[in-house]
Formats: structure tokens, sequence, C-alpha cells
């Protein structure tokens, strides 16, 4: 350990293990820069050399042996993150260990790290840092009380390379979840104390001016989930002549007027989790804030006010047979939904879903490499583990067909706003070619003009608009691209 000189610091994100498989889209894993690694960069000292590598759009050199080496693990580049937790500590460097999978599974990560980290790490991480300099670093640091993100440094973002993303223009203003769904990694991550938390609204609209451009991801779990920050998030946002994407909950779309505020800020796509179409799906997964629901009234509301949507959908839960897929595809289809995430169900360890497989004895494997909800894991209830995985194949093909994308299209009301349904739809699915070539370049951000192009506003005309605003839906009570 270094005594009273510079550190040399390694943080590192490994590849997602599915970077080898037939489905790796090199777009996907190119969208968004490591902004936990960024975040927890900000608590070194500024003479200390520190280093961000993201496996996912640069080399990783493995010739070298910092001081410090600390490696950010999820479930399906946890294999990846302890082979190179192993080599780095055989060459002497001193290497931690945080993320979600270290935090569901202590004892499997403690063994390929010398310290580890438990939850989140803006409280744990700056004390690390303090003893490891001081020479008696702890193996185990776990984050309970005294969570916040009040006067956070500012992200370092001069350590990220801008032109290897198409969205470089990412930001966290909050963190967790309100909700407590029982397939959601988030609840064990937060164990122990607060679970959803912002920051100041003034800190955040400061993070946000110095960011340049238009374009902006906010990758919060529910940005709309603090309903009082929102609004005053929104209020400080609208004149900043930005356009931006986020992620909300179906009940926070249709309580009050705060979707209308988003959508005066800039907001024009949103990632929505309606998971299944069934109600008994809903109840078994403790996903009660869809309960009751009207998707349908979701969807309208927001095409109505210009919103694009990326529909979430999860596929393998107990009610669901092998009728599920076309049902999905269809009702997206006709709704008009941009984009689909398909999801085939996975129960992440440290879940309740996991511990109710695991307990009656469904869980077929426990090879991490698998989780990445494109695999089936568990037996299924009332469908085969090959049928499953066919579905989920085929959902993805048809939803993305020309012929699909078309008539999805369709279903708005303007011709603006059925062009850009179609051209954004279609330039995520259908020209992996060209994405490929500029990546290759390292010239994404010469997208960035046509992405905001297409996030351009699209809504109709006022009248209609205040009919919409006057709607039952804005006077239902409240009950995460």
């Amino acid at each position: 350990m270094p005594h009273g000189r510079p550190l040399r610091a390694k943080l590192v994100l490994p590849a997602l293990t599915e970077a080898t498989s037939p489905y790796w889209r090199p777009i996907k894993y190119s969208l968004f820069p490591p902004l936990g690694l960024a975040t927890l960069a900000a608590y070194f000292s500024p003479d200390d050399q520190v280093e961000i590598v993201d496996e996912h759009v640069s080399r990783l050199r493995t010739d070298d042996a910092p001081d410090l080496v600390l490696i950010q693990v999820y479930i399906t580049n946890a294999y990846r993150a302890y082979a190179l937790a192993d080599l780095y500590r055989s060459r002497g460097s001193f290497v931690a260990l945080g993320g979600l999978h270290v935090t569901s599974l202590p004892d499997e990560a403690a063994a390929h790290a010398d310290a580890i980290f438990l939850g989140p790490g803006e409280q744990t991480f700056p004390q690390f840092l303090a003893d490891f300099r001081g020479g008696i670093p702890r193996r185990v640091y776990r984050s309970l009380s005294g969570r916040t993100l009040d006067r956070l440094p500012p992200i370092r973002r001069d350590l990220i390379e801008r032109r290897r993303y198409l969205v470089p223009n990412s930001i966290v203003v909050t963190r967790g979840c309100p909700q407590h769904c029982d397939f959601c990694y988030k609840d064990a991550f937060f164990a122990g104390g607060r679970g959803f938390y912002t920051q100041r609204v003034d800190d955040a609209l400061a993070e946000i001016s110095r960011l340049p451009g238009r374009h902006l991801y906010f990758l919060d779990d529910h940005l709309l989930g603090d309903r009082r920050f929102a609004h005053a998030l929104f209020d400080g946002m609208r004149g900043m002549n930005r356009l931006f994407q986020g992620a909300a909950t179906v009940d926070s779309i249709l309580n009050g007027d705060l979707i209308e505020h988003a959508a005066r800020a800039g907001l024009r796509s949103l990632f929505v989790g309606f998971e299944t179409l069934l109600p008994a799906n809903l109840e078994r997964s403790n996903k009660r804030q869809n309960l009751g629901r009207d998707y349908g009234m979701v969807t309208r509301r927001l095409h109505d006010l210009g919103i694009m949507i990326n529909g979430s959908f999860v596929f393998g839960m107990d009610g669901d047979d092998r009728d599920v897929f076309r049902r999905t595809v269809d009702w997206a289809i006709e709704q008009g939904i941009t984009t689909a995430t398909f999801h085939i169900q996975t129960p992440y360890p440290g879940t309740k879903l996991f511990e109710r497989m695991d307990a009656a004895g469904r869980l077929t494997s426990r090879n991490w490499d698998l989780y990445d909800t494109r695999h089936v894991v568990f037996e299924p209830a009332r469908m085969s583990a090959g049928d499953l995985k066919d579905g989920y194949d085929w959902a993805y093909e048809e939803f993305y067909r020309w012929s699909s994308i078309a008539r999805a299209s369709l279903s708005h009301g303007t011709l603006k706003h059925k062009a850009k349904h179609f051209f954004y739809a279609a330039g995520w699915k259908k020209f992996e070619q060209l994405w490929n070539v500029v990546i290759r370049a390292r010239q994404l951000g010469i997208m960035t003009p046509v992405l905001e192009a297409i996030l351009s506003k699209v809504t109709r005309s006022d009248r209609e608009k205040a009919i919409v605003i006057g709607s039952p839906a804005c006077k239902i009570p409240a009950e995460h691209f």
C-alpha cells in the first residue's frame, strides 16, 4: 500500500458475458458510460492517478499493477470480474469489489477480493480510501445509515471518453426505487438503510447545466418516484432547452399532472415497466403499483404528450402459458409501443423470487452467465423451458419485423408522429451494421443530432392537450430504452 504518495487506481467495468453471445449488440452496450465508477472516482485526491476502463467499449490492459483496482460486478460479468480480481491480486494490487452481485452474494465475492462493498458506495468509499491510505483497510464496507446524495463531489466525467458512447449525457439524480417488486435486485442492494432518496434539486440542476448539448438520459429506476422532487426538477429544467429520456411506473404516469410537467421540461421518451398483462402475475410479483391500472390509458396519455414508449415485458411468470407471447406482442403493436424490451423471468440472488424458486426446487442453474434474462434458469409453471425460450425469441423477431414497425407507427394521430415512431424503432433494430461501423470509428457523437431530431416535440393541438389534462385519468388516485 502507498504511504505518503499519490495512489495509482484502476476502476474497471468488466464486459458482460453476453458480449460473446449471438445476441450481442455493440450499440446496446455503447449507450451509457459507467457513472457509478465515475461517481466514486470523484472521491480520490487531485494528485491521484485514476483510470476508468469500460471493457464494453475499450480494450483492457492487464499487464499493469496499480495500487488499487476497483471492479464493479453485475451477475453476468461476475466470472470475468473474479478472473480479473484474481489476476491483479496475484500481482500485488489491492482489489476491491462492489455492485449488485457482490451485495447479493458477499461470501462468493469476498473469496476474490481484499475488500468488498455492500450496498451503495457514496457513504462507505470515502472511509475506505482513508483506511487504505492509512494501511488499515477493512474487509467489508457495508452501507447502512447515513445514506444521502447531498453535496456529492462532481462526477469525474473527464475520465470518460464521450465519443465512445451514444448517450454520454446520462445522469442519475435519485437512488433506488420506492416500489418493492419481488423480482428486483433493488431491495437486497439497499437493505439496512434508505431504499429511495434524491439529490437536492439545485445540485441536480447544476449537474445538468454542466452537460453539453441538448440530449439527456436519466438512468434513475423511477424518475417520478418522489413527486415533490420531480416537480421542482422539471420546473427548474424548463427553459433549459433539453430533450430527455427516463423511466417511470404505470401509476406515476396516470396520477396527477406530473407527466405533463415532465413533457413541458423536455421528456420525449419513457421506459415503462408494464411487465405483464395478467393481474395474477402482478399480485404474485408484488407489483401492486400496476394493479387495476388501465395500460391503454397510459399509452394514450404518453402519446398525446408526444412521449415515445419503451415498454418492458417479462415472460415466464407463473400465470403465463404459451399464448402469452402472441397476446403481449399484439397488444404492444396495437398500442403503438415504439420499442419493446422483452425478458425471460430471471430469479436474481438476493430477491424474494429467488428464495421462492430455490425453496420449491425450481432453479435449474446457478451459472450466473445465464442469468441475463435471455436464458431459462428455472422450471416454468405452465410451459416447458424450451417453449419459454422459443416464445421469447419469437416475440423479439415478430415485434421488430418491418411490417410490425409500420403497423405500430400507424396507431399515432399525426404524420410526424408516425414517422418519428417508424425511424426510431427501425434505427434501433434494423441498422446494426451501420451502428457497428460508427462504433468502430469511435464516432458515435455524429449520431447525437439525429437522435435529437427524432426526439423533437410532437404533440396534439393545445385544445386537445387541454382535454387530455382535464380527463378522468388525471384524477386516478396514486397507489422504474
